[in-house]
């Protein structure tokens, strides 16, 4: 993406950025009639051109950078993390007495930011210890290869949390990389989110972190003992509803038998 804008501009590494000049030159007039210096850190010639031709150029900017002969912007593609600084653009009128200064770094002053992305968090979760109520994990979340230097947080559940520890450190071309650790006591399943801030950008990854369920009841064979018990239970019933069966119809027979001697007599 570009970035063009005065005082403050951000970029990320690689991509292409545009920093205005204090004075662009009238259509009346051409290059020819300036002087235009782009310095860094006001110590460092970018570029300079004289008589409508460049000459001087930064070895470091070599092939990375260009100036529009018209607006005087200065272009540099692709950007480098060392090309973090305060960039001044002077421009001076020949015709003027004495190559007069029609602005410089005082009115024409941009602050260069750029960052490099950093890769997106990576979060694990190491069980420590668990029971039936709760799981004890470690959980740590690591982020590397970026620029500036990051601030780096996490969400529980939608609540922040504090790291137990934390670190930054520097890697290859002023990169940094960031580690967090956390030990949570996990009695439900939770959402846990890891960011990365970094001029102006952030980088997230969510986990869910499950508890360990371990409290289910195992099913056991039943005992020898249980299994006599049940047989005794079973045979008593049958036998009950046997004798019952044939106790019933019998009693019944003999029922209306003694109806009918009575009835007879």
């Amino acid at each position: 993406g570009y970035a063009l804008e005065k005082k403050v501009v951000k970029s990320k590494a690689g991509e292409k950025v545009g920093l205005l000049c204090c004075h662009e030159i009238p259509s009346s007039e051409s290059l020819h009639n300036y002087r235009v210096y782009w310095q860094k850190n006001i110590t460092e010639v970018v570029l300079a051109y004289a008589d409508g031709n460049m000459i001087s150029k930064h070895k470091r900017y070599e092939n990375r950078t260009e100036m529009d002969t018209r607006n005087l912007t200065l272009w540099i593609s692709p950007v480098e993390i060392l090309d973090n600084g305060s960039y001044q653009c002077v421009v001076q009128h020949r015709r003027r007495s004495q190559n007069s200064v029609v602005c410089d770094e005082h009115n024409g002053n941009s602050i260069f930011l750029a960052s490099a992305d950093f890769s997106k968090p990576n979060i694990t979760a190491e069980v420590s210890a668990h029971s039936c109520e709760s799981t004890e994990m470690v959980v740590s979340c690591s982020s590397h290869g970026g620029f500036p230097k990051p601030k780096i947080s996490g969400v529980l559940n939608n609540m922040s949390v504090v790291w137990n520890t934390s670190w930054v450190s520097m890697s290859s071309l002023s990169l940094y990389n960031v580690t967090g650790k956390l030990w949570l006591n996990v009695t439900k399943d939770v959402s846990f989110t890891c960011s990365v801030e970094y001029n102006g950008f952030v980088k997230s990854t969510s986990l869910l972190l499950k508890k360990k369920d371990d409290c289910v009841v195992p099913t056991v064979p039943p005992s020898y003992n249980v299994i006599t018990a049940s047989s005794i239970i079973i045979i008593i019933f049958i036998l009950a509803i046997t004798l019952a069966a044939r106790y019933l119809p019998r009693h019944g027979k003999r029922s209306s038998f003694f109806k009918k001697q009575s009835l007879t007599a």
